[in-house]
């Protein structure tokens, strides 16, 4: 897939570029598939943020990313794949343009990811775009760190590994997400890694990494 591996989504118009070179085509003119799996994982999230993510809700956090105006916009729910048949979602899957991931737990996105086959699925998918926000980008990364485990079930840190990296999102957003306490979190991890703020996304195509921001970040290793 095209990843556009963001923290906070398309939040300037450097982010928007990239994306839309990724898409090829203006993103009114594509169908995406919105996936908030990982939000049910994690204890800040719930039904009324689902709806926000789902609905395009006009609040900051989600006119960045469902509430792009794209052509039509869909929910892919990973929970629920298993217990319909491959025949099923696999088609809704193939006919999007984009996926949007949203953030919560990155563990429990990753098990839902492997239970339901998407994780088997996406070699198969060259030309779709993967987009996430937070864990839905800390998702496709080797390690996401104890530090943003939030869900209790999760047996370690480990994500599904597609791209070498990881990723400490929402820098300096938070009082907890400092550049030293990414700088801790790095020291740990045990890949190279980048810490990346609300402004900066990275691409990754055919395993070619660029940043692309109008804020901050900073790499380690």
């Amino acid at each position: 897939m095209k990843l556009l591996l963001t923290s906070g989504g398309v939040t300037n118009p450097s982010i928007h570029a990239a994306l839309v070179q990724l898409l090829g085509k203006p993103v009114s003119e594509c169908r995406a598939l919105c996936v908030p799996t990982a939000q049910w994982g994690h204890p800040m999230c719930g039904p009324e943020s689902v709806r926000g993510f789902v609905a395009a809700d006009p609040a900051p956090d989600w006119q960045y990313l469902s509430g792009l105006g794209w052509a039509s916009l869909g929910v892919l729910e990973l929970t629920a794949l298993p217990s319909i048949g491959r025949e099923r979602w696999v088609p809704w899957v193939r006919e999007a343009d984009v996926l949007l991931v949203d953030g919560g737990d990155a563990t429990y996105l990753c098990h839902w990811m492997r239970e339901s086959g998407l994780a088997d699925l996406l070699p198969s998918l060259p030309d779709t775009v993967w987009v996430g926000v937070s864990a839905g980008s800390m998702v496709m990364t080797p390690r996401i760190g104890a530090y943003f485990v939030e869900w209790p079930s999760a047996p370690d840190d480990r994500t599904l590994g597609v791209v070498d990296f990881s990723i400490f999102p929402h820098l300096n957003l938070f009082p907890t997400n400092t550049p030293a306490d990414a700088e801790r979190w790095a020291a740990d991890i045990g890949v190279p890694a980048y810490a990346i703020d609300e402004q900066t996304a990275i691409k990754v195509v055919d395993g070619s990494v660029e940043v692309v921001s109008e804020g901050q970040w900073t790499k380690f290793g």
